[in-house]
Formats: C-alpha cells, sequence, structure tokens
C-alpha cells in the first residue's frame, strides 16, 4: 500500500493548500517552474525551443503546459481536467444586517452542489482580490484559513418535518453568519487586514466559501481517501505529476486545466473558449510549422479528458446500471454515453484500454442508468474548438459535489501510471 498512501497524501497536501481555481493555478505554475518550465504570456510572442518545457495561463484560473520533443513531432496527446468545484459565491456588498444585531454574508450557488453538507461546520473564505497600487491594478490571492462564518441549521423544533425532504431556497436558507453587529468589522476590514492592504485599495473581488475540513485517509486499512474538491483536482493533480515525470520523443505532451466547467465551460478561460485552440496553433507556428502542419497534427492527436466519475454507493446500489458498475480502488473508469455526453466512441475506448494495460493499470466501464441523464464534461465541450479522437475517463468516488467527497486510496497512483503511459505513447502507431 505505500505507493498508493505516498500518492494520496501528496493528493491531499495539494487539495489542503488550495481552496480555489486562483490557489490551484498558481500553485500548478509554482510546480513547473520549480522542474523548469518556462512561462509564456498570451500577451506576448511565443519562443520556443525543441526539447524544454513551457506553460501559459489565461484569468489565473485556467493553465496549460506543454512539453515539446527534441525532434518534429506528430500530434499532440492532450489530457484536460478542470479546477474548479461548486461552492458558493460571495456577492458584492454582501453584508446584511438581521434585527439589528447579527451580521450574514449574501451568496449564490457556483455549479451544481449538494447543499446540506454546507450546515454546522466551519467555514473559510478564499479567491482573488483586485486591488489599485500606484497606478496599476494587481491581483493577490486570499485564503482566510480560520473558522471566520458558518450556515446554523434550523432547529428540528422549529420544522418537525426536515427529516422527511427539505427543499433548500437557495437566498434564505443559506446565507451564513458572520459577525455580531457590535463588532463593527466588515468583510473588506478583515480581507485587506489579510492582505495588508489599505482598504480603500481594494477594487473587487471574487471570493467564495471554503470547507476548513482537511482531506483524510480513511477505513479499517486506509482504503479510502476523504477531502473536499476531489472532483476535479484528483484529475487536475495526476495530470500534472504525470506531464512533470513523461518522457515524450514523438507528440508534444499537453496537460490543460480549465475553470468553469461546473458552471458550462462558457467562458473566456472555460473549455468552449478558444484557449486550447490559441495555444496549439502558436505552437504550431514558433515551431515553424503552417497551417497544413497544423491540421495533419491535430488529426494525428489525441485528448484524454479527466473528471470524475461515480462509484457505485453501497447503501443505493440500484442506482448503478446493471452491467457497468465502477467501483473505488478498482482502477480507472471509462465512461460512455451513446447521447455523446461522453467522446469515448469504440476506437478511443479501445486506444486507452491498451495504453492501460501496457501501464498495468485496471480498467472499468461506466454508464448511467438508461432513465437517467447524465452530464457532460470537458472533452465534448473543447472538441468544438479542437476535434480530435478523444476518451472520457475519471476516478470513481462518492459524494460528488459535496463539499467533503470520497474515494479509493489507490485511484491517484492508478491515474498518474495510465496518464505518464499515455504521454509517452506515440499515439499514431496505434492509428495509422
Amino acid at each position: 500500500m505505500d505507493k498508493y498512501l505516498e500518492s494520496s497524501k501528496r493528493l491531499i497536501k495539494f487539495l489542503d493548500a488550495n481552496p480555489s481555481p486562483f490557489h490551484v493555478i498558481d500553485s500548478l505554475g509554482k510546480m513547473y517552474e520549480k522542474v523548469g518550465f518556462k512561462r509564456l504570456f498570451e500577451r506576448e510572442k511565443f519562443e520556443i525551443n525543441k526539447g524544454e518545457n513551457y506553460f501559459v495561463t489565461r484569468n489565473n484560473s485556467s493553465i496549460i503546459a506543454f512539453r515539446v520533443p527534441r525532434g518534429d513531432f506528430k500530434g499532440f496527446n492532450i489530457t484536460s481536467a478542470h479546477s474548479d468545484s461548486p461552492t458558493f459565491k460571495i456577492k458584492a456588498n454582501a453584508e446584511i444586517t438581521v434585527e439589528n444585531n447579527f451580521v450574514k454574508l449574501n451568496v449564490e450557488k457556483y455549479g451544481g452542489m449538494i447543499i446540506a453538507p454546507w450546515f454546522d461546520r466551519p467555514l473559510g473564505i478564499a479567491g482573488r482580490v483586485i486591488i489599485k497600487n500606484g497606478e496599476k491594478i494587481e491581483e493577490k490571492l486570499l485564503h482566510i484559513d480560520r473558522d471566520i462564518i458558518m450556515m446554523p441549521s434550523l432547529a428540528i423544533h422549529m420544522n418537525r418535518e426536515v427529516n422527511d425532504g427539505y427543499k433548500y431556497n437557495a437566498q434564505k436558507d443559506t446565507q451564513p453568519v458572520f459577525a455580531e453587529l457590535s463588532s463593527k468589522i466588515s468583510l473588506l476590514d478583515i480581507v485587506a487586514k489579510e492582505l495588508g492592504v489599505d482598504k480603500e485599495a481594494i477594487l473587487d473581488t471574487d471570493l467564495f466559501l471554503t470547507n476548513r475540513v482537511k482531506g483524510t485517509i480513511w477505513g479499517a486499512n486506509n482504503e479510502f481517501i476523504a477531502a473536499g474538491r476531489l472532483d476535479d483536482l484528483q484529475c487536475v493533480f495526476a495530470g500534472a505529476e504525470s506531464i512533470i515525470e513523461a518522457k515524450n520523443k514523438n507528440s508534444i505532451a499537453v496537460h490543460c486545466v480549465f475553470d468553469n466547467e461546473e458552471v458550462g465551460s462558457g467562458t473566456k478561460q472555460g473549455a468552449a473558449s478558444t484557449f486550447l485552440k490559441d495555444i496549439l496553433i502558436r505552437v504550431n507556428k514558433a515551431l515553424g510549422g503552417d497551417e497544413e502542419d497544423y491540421l495533419q497534427a491535430v488529426a494525428r492527436s489525441f485528448m484524454v479528458s479527466a473528471d470524475n466519475a461515480h462509484s457505485i454507493h453501497p447503501n443505493y446500489t440500484e442506482k448503478a446500471d446493471p452491467c457497468n458498475r465502477p467501483m473505488v480502488n478498482k482502477g480507472v473508469v471509462i465512461k460512455y454515453n451513446a447521447n455523446q455526453k461522453y467522446t469515448t466512441d469504440a476506437v478511443s475506448g479501445a486506444v486507452f484500454k491498451d495504453i492501460c494495460a501496457e501501464a498495468k493499470v485496471p480498467v472499468q466501464t461506466f454508464t448511467n442508468r438508461s432513465d437517467v441523464a447524465g452530464g457532460s464534461t470537458l472533452g465534448n465541450i473543447s472538441n468544438t474548438q479542437v476535434s480530435l479522437n478523444a476518451v472520457d475517463i475519471g476516478m470513481a468516488q462518492w459524494a460528488m459535489h459535496s463539499p467533503y467527497e470520497s474515494g479509493g486510496v489507490k485511484d491517484t497512483y492508478y491515474l498518474k501510471t495510465a496518464l505518464k503511459q499515455f504521454f509517452e505513447t506515440d499515439i499514431s502507431t496505434k492509428l495509422d
């Protein structure tokens, strides 16, 4: 179990340190720079050399890293994942006074979440703050890593039917308590103090509530892992580790992390944007290729869209498909859907199964029950910009979109091993 535990411990450390997409991308950039990746900027000309590694960010909440082989490249081996998770975003002018005594914060849902677990637990605040510094506008990361707010439940004495099912009202029920009015302290007062700036210098914010319960390894034999944001930072982290370690000879290895998947990906930094297409075109051009070279390279490329999957649940076994019943700790899950919610088809599924076999990583399959609609992922969205063979995968987990999710302790290791093998594979030898 040692290799599985070590991989899971590294993942937990990453999750605990990165409570917002902005922290995730900042952390990834530092990981890449530490091992010699060079940062490029979209507003500047790309100077790219064979045999070197690079990364680019957009909105500081999405990132694309890539490794250029020493020789001519055939295509792009691409993995994609997303940096965001369902949570609550703090609205502008957030303080609401109640009964001339309490102050609560006005928040709104971000993404499709399980609401109930957010109640009665201490919460922090994280995100980014935009400040004016002289003539410049600057961005600063914020992580208020203390028990600063909470959403208290209504006592059962005042809602006797709460255990029979309750429909939450996002405006009424989920506004967290922040302070007593007599404290005479505002949210911006605390933000300014945390950042060491004048409150008047703060121009705007993108701030979210964060679950402060740390990740853990649990179970009778340490079989399981639990943490916030497993979906999809488990795939983000495994992809980053794998591209750092992979030795690619024939293709450009690319690891994409997009923001805003949980709300449809339709932003300038989302999978539906031109971000990936822009970077691939510019990389091809910087290496001396023309439009025809780019189109040929894309035709020889392959994407692994990595977004976590549902494990069969011990208490709800009937919710799983009768024939495709993935479980935690049993390997990478390949996802299929007849209505094209996932990109996997027989060709891409076969290619990835073969890669996993070469890596000695077990494979499972997932389909929804035929009477249950599933959600779409990054693969088919990004394919509207860059059309290529793609497979949708994930790691099996429980409680997806809860603020505290669970999975298997072996699965991060499995995913990293499979993705490393993918980055080192010449796809053209399998498909030509």
